[in-house]
């Protein structure tokens, strides 16, 4: 696997892990949010991976991979409602709807996230170290 390739999958992964924490802070700070509606109520939005592997037999020197948003889904999981006639979202029949995001949830999302993004820094990190290296034994 050439060096270049390896820089290019890591940074293809830091990419997508700062897409899910993006959507995941998204998410929360639209936790708490009503609407008249259970139509126009927030819904928590997913990111899909999808692995970049095609290229890797179309060239038989260097591995070519990676990984890339597939596309942000909206969650199908309903939306919580609560009779509150007294509230300035309520509907006709005194409901209110509110985000389907599971706090919980979304932390732990945020905190494998983050995780992964740290993993690929360290990739990133420990590959420029070993080039450095190599140079300085090229030197010698």
């Amino acid at each position: 696997m050439a060096i270049d390739s390896l820089f290019n999958i890591a940074s293809s992964a830091l990419n997508a892990q700062l897409t899910r924490m993006n959507t995941t802070a998204s998410n929360l700070a639209n936790a708490s949010t009503t609407a008249s509606s259970e139509a126009t109520a927030y819904k928590a939005k997913r990111v899909n991976f999808e692995s970049i592997v095609q290229e890797a037999q179309l060239d038989g020197q260097n591995f070519k991979g990676g990984v890339r948003i597939g596309g942000i889904v909206t969650d199908q999981t309903p939306v919580p409602s609560m009779f509150d006639p007294g509230h300035p979202n309520a509907d006709a029949s005194g409901y209110v709807y509110g985000s389907n995001v599971n706090e919980v949830a979304e932390m732990v999302d945020m905190m494998a996230a983050a995780r992964s993004y740290q993993n690929n820094v360290e990739v990133v990190n420990t590959a420029k170290q070993l080039m450095l290296r190599t140079l300085e034994i090229t030197k010698a």
